[in-house]
């Protein structure tokens, strides 16, 4: 009998909904502010992955999915850049400086 295994892209956006669920709830508990702490940085890098893997298709396999993970991040990254650079010019020309 052969096994019908699922892309890797579509494994990938499970898991990063399941670490956006889990983080949630560890942030929104009020037990521990080490497990918030936690939470926190989890909810973090689990928003960062689900703007990457949630832009490539399901059926993607591991290699085409890393390449496009790549491209995406790439394209993050400078988007951040390209604020943390305009945001002083931007804040001069209205303040008429």
């Amino acid at each position: 009998m052969s096994e019908i295994r699922k892309p890797f892209a579509s494994i990938m956006q499970t898991v990063v909904i399941l670490m956006l669920l889990l983080s949630m709830i560890l942030v929104a508990q009020q037990i521990s502010i080490k497990i918030y702490k936690f939470g926190l940085i989890m909810l973090i890098i689990s928003v960062i992955l689900q703007i990457g893997f949630g832009n490539i298709p399901p059926t993607a396999n591991f290699t085409k999915s890393i390449k496009l993970l790549l491209i995406i991040f790439a394209i993050i990254i400078s988007v951040f850049l390209l604020g943390i650079i305009l945001a002083p010019v931007f804040v001069k020309f209205v303040m008429g400086g």
